[in-house]
């Protein structure tokens, strides 16, 4: 009964979006409304879990948003992206871009954070989608297929972390048997699958999209890639002297500041702000003018995404997510199965990859002593399910689609289903794995 009413919870949202025309924010809202009614959530506490929900969320994403939003307008407006575009098109060639963005998203995102890694190569694909007059989509599904399995399968994201710290899992040996299946399903959802869609039409939005250059005009190359990629350097950096760093010293807790994303993608764009911008005989109004415009840009994304924060807010305050776990908890299939069926569910109920995976984790870990199965395994299998089938209630959902200004039918034909290929093929891998370990 509890699954019947998410499901019906999220129809209204449908409904609302796709038959009634409302703004997607508006429709949030009234969906978390009726969310809160259906599934037995005290009246009095409905507005406050809308409101811890989106506040939650806005929290950990604003920062990361707005300044990747900023950095991407500046690295577009000074023609760095071209300038990157070209030397990526140059080692490649344009026949194999889509093998480019793959790789360019599996080596930035290992230690860059999902969100910051969106934003942040976005403008890279639509500078190659713009400049040499190719879909956008088919460019950046590989990108985003790169991001989205080294945030579900690879340590040092948040979900696997925590999952090889619940299971007592090896930390090294996660690392190495997702490497081992992310390769293969970047590989399936990226190139292979984007060549289903060279006909998508987008119109991505006009702020990452800079008019192109002479070659005279651009920044060097390492001028380029530094400031484009400093994100991942600060972050790389600070991960590896944290490992170093004596728990409870005044430089650790300094290096865990530092290494917050939001402040990584703070100090990345006052550095921006010299290397693409006063360095390059920009003047401090231009540059803020610039900023002004990318944050005028991206307001909807940000109501959007609240949205979708509220809604899964509604749903953890109701229990949903244990009730649900709990109900599939008895069937009788292979452990690995059934963790990324526990978690393929909650996820495509809730939205939220890293709370279906968390919630899952809660379920699952009672019982991996009495599992007989490789707890590393259990950490992919549930980092894979985490990825299923995005859609209305996932803010990635509604951030793709107005980064990349697709219809939501194309959206779910892009997104939502590499989405799916990815968790599929996630679990293929983990069980091809499982044999012969």
């Amino acid at each position: 009964m509890t699954i019947l009413l998410v499901l019906l919870s999220i129809a209204i949202l449908v409904l609302l979006i796709v038959w009634a025309k409302l703004n997607p924010f508006l429709a949030f809202l009234l969906a978390s409304i009726a969310a809160g009614f259906l599934l037995g959530l005290p009246a009095d506490q409905i507005a406050g879990s809308v409101q811890r929900g989106m506040g939650v969320l806005l929290g950990d994403l604003v920062i990361v948003i707005v300044t990747g939003a900023m950095l991407g307008k500046l690295v577009a407006e000074s023609g760095a992206a071209q300038k990157i575009a070209g030397v990526l098109m140059k080692t490649f060639g344009e026949k194999h871009i889509t093998w480019a963005m793959s790789f360019t998203g599996l080596v930035v995102g290992i230690p860059l954070f999902y969100n910051v890694g969106f934003v942040l190569l976005l403008p890279l694909a639509f500078t190659v989608a713009y400049q040499y007059k190719i879909s956008a989509v088919y460019v950046g599904i590989p990108l985003l297929a790169a991001l989205s399995v080294t945030h579900g399968f690879l340590p040092p994201h948040p979900s696997p972390a925590a999952l090889v710290a619940q299971f007592e899992a090896n930390m090294g040996l996660t690392l190495f048997y997702g490497f081992a299946i992310a390769i293969p399903t970047i590989i399936v959802a990226g190139p292979i699958f984007a060549k289903t869609l060279k006909n998508m039409q987008a119109s991505p939005l006009k702020t990452f999209q800079a008019d192109i250059k002479p070659e005279s005009e651009l920044p060097s190359t390492l001028n380029s890639f530094f400031t484009a990629l400093l994100p991942v350097v600060l972050l790389v950096g600070t991960t590896a002297l944290n490992l170093n760093a004596e728990g409870a010293s005044s430089s650790s807790k300094l290096i865990a500041f530092v290494a917050d994303p939001g402040i990584v993608m703070l100090i990345s764009v006052l550095i921006a702000t010299f290397t693409l911008g006063i360095k390059r005989d920009f003047n401090m109004k231009q540059i803020m003018d610039i900023y002004t415009v990318a944050t005028k840009d991206i307001a909807m994304i940000l109501l959007i995404v609240a949205g979708a924060g509220a809604l899964k807010q509604i749903f953890t305050d109701t229990g949903v997510s244990q009730e649900i776990a709990e109900g599939l908890q008895s069937w009788e299939i292979h452990p690995l199965i059934l963790a990324w069926t526990i978690t393929a569910v909650i996820r495509v109920c809730v939205g939220s990859a890293t709370v279906a995976g968390l919630t899952t984790a809660g379920i699952i870990a009672p019982l991996v002593t009495t599992m007989n199965v490789d707890p590393n395994l259990l950490v992919l299998s549930i980092g894979a399910g985490s990825l299923m089938f995005s859609h209305f209630n996932d803010a990635g959902f509604w951030m793709y689609k107005e980064f990349f200004n697709v219809s939501i039918k194309d959206t779910i034909k892009s997104w939502s289903l590499m989405e799916t290929i990815v968790a599929v093929c996630g679990l293929i891998g983990v069980l091809i794995l499982d044999v012969f370990i």
